[in-house]
């Protein structure tokens, strides 16, 4: 395992947990008479931002209408960001009920454009706001379930069920495969063309995630990897994954298709600089930051592709 922090967008990082606070039954009057707290709105699974080139989160203040009307027992505390603290609410608004100069937008599309430290506090509500919706009623009885923890717990409301439920989390890895000189990389056919990223799969119950690496690389490619080791992980909110990245070795040879791909390829670290040749995955993701770390590795140079 390597000792050094691989930092990655979507990381909590920037967002203080402080999970004690979310103990406090007064924690919603907390957060009405701090003048400092700001409210992050989430519309199914869209969340306001400021409507401009370089977008950016529509903070509302706790007397904006679209608060006060809202009903706090949907309330959750995200935390703290940059001494601020964020409280994450739903609502279905129209229009015109918007501020001025913004819109309702997801998340995937703002990727690329958000701050670091923006972008950590949406993947974070999405991934809460996608699990809430989909558990309104109790998976062991049905019964409807009740916030609780600062909403970071769903119970049910059932006395003689009381089960609760916690954030899923689904973890997945992903793995930059070499035999030194080449890196596999692979596409699927829905990606835009020439597209090639690293192998990856979600982990299977009683598995290991090493256990993961060498049976989704098998699975996809035929190839037989081995030092299998660890590089760093990435929140992927998406809804709810937790990409696990990979470093492994592997002998160069053949490859065996599955059908999951469209195709897989050695590539060498000229082929992946090449601007006119192969596209690589984008700057935010923690594929990308396999392939430049292998890149600098094998030639002692940032990759400079787009």
């Amino acid at each position: 395992m390597t000792a050094e922090h691989t930092h990655n967008p979507f990381s909590s990082a920037w967002l203080e947990r402080r999970s004690e606070a979310r103990e406090q039954a007064s924690w919603r009057e907390q957060a009405l008479a701090d003048p400092g707290t700001r409210f992050l709105l989430a519309s199914g699974t869209q969340h306001l931002v400021v409507d401009q080139a370089s977008p950016a989160i529509a903070w509302l203040a706790g007397d904006h209408p679209l608060v006060r009307d809202a009903d706090p027992e949907g309330w959750i505390l995200l935390g703290w960001l940059h001494e601020a603290r964020v409280v994450l609410f739903e609502a279905a608004p129209s229009v015109e009920q918007l501020p001025p100069g913004t819109r309702l937008e997801d998340l995937r599309p703002l990727l690329a454009l958000l701050a670091e430290d923006e972008a950590s506090v949406l993947a974070c509500a999405r991934a809460l706001q996608v699990w809430r919706v989909r558990h309104r009623h109790c998976g062991a009885c049905g019964a409807p379930t009740r916030s609780g923890s600062a909403g970071h717990v769903l119970a049910c409301t059932s006395s003689e069920c009381g089960a609760q439920f916690f954030p899923r989390i689904d973890p997945a890895v992903i793995v930059l495969v070499s035999d030194g000189g080449h890196a596999l990389l692979g596409r699927q056919a829905q990606w835009p063309a020439g597209r090639y990223s690293c192998l990856a799969g979600f982990v299977e119950p009683g598995e290991s995630l090493e256990d993961t690496v060498v049976r989704e690389v098998f699975e996809e490619s035929g190839a037989r990897v081995r030092r299998v080791r660890y590089f760093g992980s990435q929140a992927w909110p998406f809804p709810s994954s937790l990409m696990l990245g990979f470093r492994a070795d592997a002998t160069r040879g053949p490859l065996l298709l599955d059908g999951e791909l469209e195709d897989a390829r050695w590539f060498t670290p000229a082929e992946l600089d090449d601007p006119a040749g192969t596209r690589l995955p984008p700057r935010h993701t923690i594929a990308r930051r396999l392939i430049e770390d292998w890149y600098r590795e094998a030639t002692g140079q940032s990759l400079l592709a787009v």
